[in-house]
């Protein structure tokens, strides 16, 4: 069998794969076209992708021999889903592995964004501080103020648990009442009352149609004017044209973005704000984090091309389709 790998793995995920089947490698550090995936895979078993890489029904037709597409992140809504079930062709994910790292860089954002400190090391680099002064890049305090948590899933506890070390009220919405929320001190309310009373607002919604521009417009009007938001979950939970409105006119006071609604384009006039941080999605990116997401897909792709069912199964109506209910 042979599996084709949209990036370089590091050498650990490489040895796993390497013990079940032949792998190829892209060359290139970059997102493939449709195109050109379905070139480098047309005769694979197995593709292991990033989430910048489409996997939709062209892919499967041209792509007659998949039989497990392993994506290297926990979301995936670059794979359709549905298509891949009709054809039997598993798809896996990595959930659980990027929770804690994810969550101690929401809180980067919040405090980078809270203290100015992208304008502040920006200023002494430049050779600008010449003397202390009383306001010089004066922020906001995060010790004792309200937390607003949209998608109270394994991230936003982990990020809730975080906010008791700062003294911080904790609100949440979620899909129901969460068992963890009493442990962590957290108050499920609706989110129109969370945005109204929170002073940061910290994403951890999957990207789904529901989901979409989650964050808009009428959202913003909601928010404190002193109020920050925080996004490290998807891009286009988060109208970004709506966030540039609400950024220039005062309606929110600023903002920590990890990722874009048409990544990696960023809307140009978030470019130009001192009053919001930006990252290249880089959420997940610790080096003991970036090596477990790619073992975990690893194993995902050795185990669905051994014939057994991988541990972190999206889709398992396929699994059933191929092997009668088998495990179901």
């Amino acid at each position: 069998m042979r599996v084709y790998l949209t990036r370089r793995l590091p050498p650990a995920a490489l040895e796993i794969v390497g013990r079940v089947c032949e792998y190829s490698c892209s060359d290139e550090d970059r997102p493939l076209t449709k195109g050109e995936l379905i070139e480098a895979a047309r005769d694979a078993d197995g593709i292991l992708t990033l989430l910048t890489e489409t996997v939709d029904r062209d892919v499967l037709a041209g792509c007659p021999k998949l039989k497990v597409v392993a994506n290297c992140a926990v979301g995936f809504n670059n794979i359709d889903v549905a298509a891949c079930t009709e054809r039997g062709v598993l798809v896996t994910n990595t959930p659980g592995v990027l929770t804690e790292t994810t969550a101690d860089f929401a809180w980067t954002l919040l405090m980078a964004v809270a203290r100015r400190v992208v304008e502040a090391d920006e200023y002494l680099r430049a050779g600008k501080f010449r003397a202390w002064g009383l306001t010089l890049f004066a922020g906001t305090d995060v010790y004792g103020k309200t937390l607003g948590i949209i998608g109270f899933g394994r991230i936003g506890q982990a990020v809730a648990r975080r906010a008791r070390g700062f003294d911080m009220r904790v609100l949440y919405t979620g899909r129901g009442d969460s068992p963890a929320a009493a442990g962590l001190g957290a108050v499920r309310v609706p989110l129109e009352e969370l945005l109204r009373q929170s002073d940061f607002v910290s994403l951890h919604v999957p990207y789904t149609p529901e989901t979409h521009h989650l964050i808009g417009s009428k959202e913003f009007a909601l928010m404190k004017p002193d109020a920050y938001l925080i996004n490290t979950a998807r891009g286009a939970v988060v109208d970004e044209e709506a966030l540039v409105d609400a950024l220039r006119s005062g309606r929110i006071a600023g903002a920590g973005l990890d990722v874009y609604e048409h990544e990696p384009a960023v809307t140009p006039a978030l470019l130009t704000m001192k009053n919001v941080v930006l990252t290249p999605h880089i959420g997940s990116a610790s080096l003991a984090t970036r090596t477990l997401m790619a073992v975990t897909a690893a194993r995902n792709l050795a185990a669905a091309l051994s014939g057994q069912r991988p541990p972190n199964l999206v889709n398992p109506e396929a699994w059933a389709r191929l092997h009668d209910g088998a495990g179901e």
